[in-house]
């Protein structure tokens, strides 16, 4: 029998509060090995790792390419790198991004579950959009913990919600409450699955008719929960290719705009060296394409952005 020994925590918005006092609860002996993937700037430095040593008498450490995985000990994910949990040690990546994130709480949850199986607890916290849905998944179907924050207290708790509507969650917590429930989960002994057992990864062979908002390749998807992935190995849910889509949306609708108002400069200056019949048609071409561009305008204006939770 092996006994809980991974513990995996995501959050993003709204989650730094929750982390810190979940850290708190930790004893310095904790028989646990301790994840922490907070979505960073990839151009910040972080000072996370250091903010939490002071929270907690565990070890706390930025995690570094192959480093070995000791029990009492937390590693923090760093800016701009993938954290992948094998067994026995850490990887750290340049990846794709997944959900438009690096590092990407999925990866990390992911990962966790392939190598540790039923031994993973996987912890997400108050976000914006669904990283870690798919990783929370994948932690239940390998036979762990799935532990959510619960969305009534949650900043912003998108990312607790879109876990709890997509995976089965084992618990919906209030912060308070988590430290205590880990505490106890890491000392339950579990069974391993045995390499009989093994789960075949999933599948994403069915062109969805998408393209990747990152590179702009063809986007094929796999059944549920739904995520959509590309030829170079970007991952996305459902909800985040509809949010960058919105982006590029706007985008593609301001880049019309400076084309046609360039199309009047030209059309006016063009018209300021010519007489005649040519510079009524300029002319009046420069109106038309202004015309086009108070209707972009407006469009932009008046667009309802309803929420896609």
């Amino acid at each position: 029998m092996a006994t809980r020994d991974i513990i995996a925590i995501g959050g993003s918005a709204g989650s730094f509060d929750a982390l810190k006092l979940i850290v708190q609860s930790f004893p310095s002996e904790l028989p646990a090995a301790v994840f922490v993937v907070i979505h960073l700037s990839p151009r910040t430095r972080s000072y996370l790792s250091d903010i939490l040593q002071t929270a907690t008498s565990m070890l706390v450490v930025q995690a570094s390419d192959r480093a070995p995985i000791r029990h009492g000990t937390v590693y923090v994910a760093p800016p701009d790198r993938h954290v992948i949990v094998s067994e026995g040690h850490i990887h750290l990546t340049r990846g794709p991004k997944e959900g438009l994130q690096r590092p990407s709480i999925n990866v990390t949850f992911r990962s966790a579950a392939t190598a540790y199986g039923s031994r993973v607890i996987g912890v997400l916290l108050s976000g914006m959009l669904d990283d870690g849905a798919a990783g929370i998944w994948e932690i239940g179907r390998r036979g762990g913990v799935a532990i959510v924050q619960d969305p009534s207290e949650a900043a912003f708790p998108s990312m607790p919600l879109n876990a709890l509507n997509d995976a089965v969650v084992h618990h919906t917590l209030r912060v308070s409450k988590i430290g205590a429930m880990l505490n106890k989960l890491v000392h339950e002994d579990v069974p391993q699955i045995s390499r009989g057992e093994e789960i075949a990864p999933r599948e994403m062979s069915r062109f969805s008719g998408f393209t990747c908002p990152e590179c702009h390749g063809p986007l094929y998807e796999n059944g549920h929960p739904a995520e959509f992935r590309c030829r170079v190995g970007h991952v996305l849910s459902l909800q985040t290719l509809f949010e960058e889509n919105t982006s590029v949306q706007e985008r593609k609708l301001y880049e019309a705009i400076v084309a046609l108002e360039e199309g009047v400069d030209l059309a006016n200056r063009i018209a300021a060296q010519n007489g005649g019949s040519e510079h009524e048609d300029l002319k009046a071409e420069a109106q038309q394409l202004r015309r086009s561009v108070d209707v972009l305008r407006k469009v932009i204006e008046e667009r309802s952005m309803p929420p896609a939770d």
